[in-house]
């Protein structure tokens, strides 16, 4: 039970940081940002949101910063449209995961094309 009621209210919020940061967020060091995935602790303390963004370390990094300074606005606006108690503490950290992924999916294309050279070169299809 206490799992699902975690389990719905990070989907909320999710949801909810995802429109604040399109409509509701007038900071300018955040950039293009998606929220990739929310956990909230069991205990409804912390909610763990991560993001991706585009653009190089510095940009991701004030990117971070304008999302941290952006955490009392955040809570504010959760806090009126969650019917919650307490909203859980906000912490934002940069998610890896796509960057891994399209790192590993450009080192399979690369031997994708050098095997197909290879086949090439040596005459066979």
């Amino acid at each position: 039970m206490e799992f699902q009621r975690s389990h719905r209210v990070a989907e909320q919020i999710h949801k909810e940081v995802s429109a604040l940061l399109i409509k509701g967020l007038k900071d300018p060091r955040v950039g293009f940002v998606t929220i990739t995935a929310v956990e909230v602790t069991s205990d409804m303390g912390l909610a763990r949101i991560f993001f991706s963004a585009i653009g190089s370390d510095a940009e991701v990094k004030n990117t971070e910063k304008g999302l941290k300074s952006s955490v009392p606005f955040l809570r504010r606006e959760l806090a009126k449209r969650l019917r919650l108690r307490f909203v859980p503490e906000l912490l934002f950290q940069f998610d890896h995961s796509l960057a891994y992924g399209n790192h590993i999916d450009a080192l399979l294309r690369q031997v994708n094309t050098e095997h197909t050279d290879d086949q090439d070169d040596s005459g066979e299809n």
